[in-house]
């Protein structure tokens, strides 16, 4: 399915639409270009779980952790990864990586390649690309 985002305020909405169908336990890699959107379709998602913090792009960081109120109205931990500043799929190990994933949270991350290479499995996948307009966006939804 692909949805023709408008505006940021669009790939937002979309992620929260988005968020109705994960699930604690499930990975998410987010693909496309700087600047097609893939932060600002997290903040969607953790608007969907109620999360209180400021979300951003963890670019810098390497992951932002936050805490949201899942279907259940149980907590629900959200761990936002991006890859991009990582060279090899050996470093994934050295920041610990696995013991993110594990079944309990919500796994969402932005340049998933290494990820998938590293853990031997894929997971559900989003593609953003630019649009025809200058904050036009293609999100291809799997």
């Amino acid at each position: 399915m692909i949805i023709n985002s408008k505006s940021t305020e669009d790939t937002v909405k979309e992620g929260e639409k988005y968020a109705s169908g994960i699930k604690a336990g499930e990975l998410l890699g987010l693909e496309g270009d700087l600047g097609t959107g893939k932060t600002r379709f997290v903040k969607g998602i953790c608007n969907y779980f109620k999360v209180r913090e400021v979300v951003n792009s963890p670019t810098f960081i390497i992951v932002n952790e936050y805490r949201g109120i899942g279907q259940d109205s149980m907590e629900v931990k959200i761990y936002h990864f991006d890859l991009y500043r990582l060279n090899t799929p050996d470093e994934l190990g050295t920041i610990g990586f696995d013991e993110y994933i594990n079944g309990s949270s919500i796994v969402l991350i932005e340049w998933p390649e290494m990820a998938e290479e590293y853990l031997g499995k894929t997971m559900k996948k989003v593609r953003f690309s630019y649009g025809n307009g200058e904050n036009e966006r293609k999100i291809e939804l799997n």
